[in-house]
C-alpha cells in the first residue's frame, strides 16, 4: 500500500507552496521545509557563529547580538538556494537529454526533482546523476574563492562564504555516497546497467547497496546517541538512514511496477460501458441524471457517436453553482484536442507516464477516431492494487 500512496502522490498535485518557475520547471516548498529552515537558521545564529566569532557585536554595536541572526538567516537562505541549484543541475541535464521535468520541491531532507520517466540509456542516467554534485562542487569552489578574497577573514561575509563553501562540498560528497537513490547510487546503477544491460537488475543491486548504506546511517545514529550522548545528531542521522531505506525500497518497487505495466495494454482495463453525455445537457441535469446516479467521476461527451471531449466532477466544481442551470456540458468540458489520447494496444506504463507528466486524472482510448473507452487514475490504481493483493 505504501507504493500506491507514492503513486497517488506523484499523480496528484503536491501540497507545496509554489514559488514560480525556472527553465519552465515549477519550484515549490513542501511545508516540512520550514522545519529544517528554522533549525538551520537557529543552529547558525545561536550556536555556530557566536561560538566562532564572539567579537562581532563589538564591531557592529548598532546590531548587537542581532548580527548573528542576520548572518544566520542570509546563510540559511543561500544554503537552500544552493540545494535548489543542485536539483536544477539534475533537471537541466534531464531536459537536455529528452526527459520531462515536472517540478523541484524543497523539503525537510533537502530537495527533489520530479523527472517524468526513467532514463532510457546508462549514459543518460550517469549524466543526470553526476550533474547535481558537480553543481554543488562548483558552488563550493565559488564560495571558497569569495571567502578567501575578503580583506578581513573574520568578517560576516567571509564567515558565511566559508560555511557555504564547506557545506556545498559536503553536499556534493554526501550525494556521491553509493547508496541508491542518492546520486552516487544512481551513478553505480548506471555503471551496473552499462555492464549488464539490464536496468531492473542494476536497480535491484543498487537498491540493496542503498539499503545497506541506510542501515549504517541508522546504526551510526544510534551509536552517536547512546555512546556520545549526542541525541539530537544521533536521532537526525538515524532519521536520514530510515528515509534512505524507504526511498531505496520504493524506487526499486516503482521500477518493478513500471516493468509490469509495460507488459499490460489499455484494452485490458479500459471502461467501455460509460454513459455518453450530450453536449447540450446543462450541468444541473448532468449532475442529477448522470453524475449522481452512476457514482463515476469522468465521462466522454459525444455527438452522433463522435467524441467531443471529457466532462468530470472537477469541471463541474470550477463552475459556480448559480450557473449550473445555464451552463452546458460543452462549455465546461475539456475539448477532445486538449485531452490525452491513447490506443488500445498502448501499454499501461505509457498511461501512467502520461498521467504523471501532465498531471491528469483520465485518458481516452481511441482507435480510428472511434471512442473505445476511458481509463481513470483511480481505475489504474485499483488494477495495480488488485494485482498486488493477488501476488501477481
Amino acid at each position: 500500500m505504501r507504493l500506491l500512496d507514492r503513486i497517488r502522490a506523484n499523480l496528484a498535485v503536491r501540497n507545496a507552496l509554489r514559488l514560480g518557475k525556472v527553465f519552465h520547471i515549477e519550484i515549490g516548498l513542501d511545508y516540512s521545509w520550514f522545519i529544517v529552515f528554522a533549525l538551520v537558521t537557529w543552529t547558525l545564529s545561536a550556536n555556530y557563529f557566536p561560538d566562532i566569532y564572539p567579537s562581532w557585536p563589538r564591531f557592529y554595536p548598532s546590531l548587537g547580538e542581532g548580527i548573528y541572526w542576520i548572518v544566520g538567516l542570509v546563510t540559511s537562505l543561500l544554503f537552500f538556494a544552493s540545494v535548489l541549484a543542485h536539483e536544477l543541475g539534475h533537471s537541466v541535464v534531464a531536459l537536455r537529454t529528452g526527459l520531462p521535468v515536472q517540478s523541484i520541491t524543497l523539503f525537510i531532507f533537502g530537495g527533489v526533482a520530479r523527472i517524468g520517466r526513467e532514463p532510457t540509456r546508462p549514459r543518460q542516467e550517469l549524466l543526470i546523476a553526476i550533474a547535481g554534485p558537480a553543481v554543488s562542487a562548483l558552488l563550493g569552489l565559488l564560495f571558497w574563492a569569495l571567502s578567501a578574497s575578503w580583506p578581513n577573514p573574520r568578517s560576516p561575509l567571509a564567515a558565511l562564504s566559508e560555511w557555504l563553501s564547506y557545506t556545498n562540498f559536503a553536499l556534493a560528497l554526501f550525494n556521491l555516497i553509493p547508496g541508491f537513490p542518492l546520486d552516487g547510487g544512481r551513478v553505480l546503477r548506471a555503471i551496473l546497467w552499462s555492464i549488464g544491460g539490464n536496468l531492473v537488475r542494476a536497480t535491484r543491486i543498487a537498491s540493496w547497496i542503498g539499503r545497506g548504506v541506510a542501515y549504517l546511517f541508522i546504526l551510526g545514529g544510534l551509536l552517536l546517541a547512546l555512546l556520545d550522548g549526542d541525541w539530537l545528531s544521533g536521532i537526525w542521522l538515524a532519521f536520514i538512514g530510515w528515509f534512505l531505506d524507504n526511498a531505496a525500497s520504493m524506487s526499486y518497487q516503482q521500477l518493478a511496477l513500471r516493468e509490469m505495466l509495460s507488459s499490460r495494454v489499455t484494452r485490458e482495463v479500459l471502461q467501455s460501458d460509460l454513459p455518453q453525455v450530450r453536449r447540450d445537457l446543462t450541468l444541473d441535469r448532468f449532475i442529477q441524471e448522470v453524475l449522481l446516479k452512476t457514482g463515476r467521476r469522468s465521462f466522454p461527451v459525444m455527438d452522433n457517436g463522435r467524441p467531443l471531449g471529457i466532462i468530470s466532477l472537477h469541471h463541474v466544481k470550477t463552475i459556480p453553482k448559480a450557473s449550473w442551470a445555464t451552463t452546458t456540458v460543452e462549455a465546461a468540458m475539456t475539448p477532445l484536442e486538449r485531452t490525452i489520447q491513447v490506443g488500445p494496444e498502448d501499454t499501461l506504463a505509457r498511461v501512467l507516464e502520461q498521467m504523471t507528466v501532465d498531471g491528469i486524472n483520465q485518458v481516452l482510448v481511441i482507435q480510428d477516431e472511434k471512442l473505445l473507452g476511458l481509463i481513470s487514475r483511480e481505475q489504474l490504481l485499483s488494477f495495480i492494487q488488485t494485482r498486488a493483493e493477488l501476488g501477481m
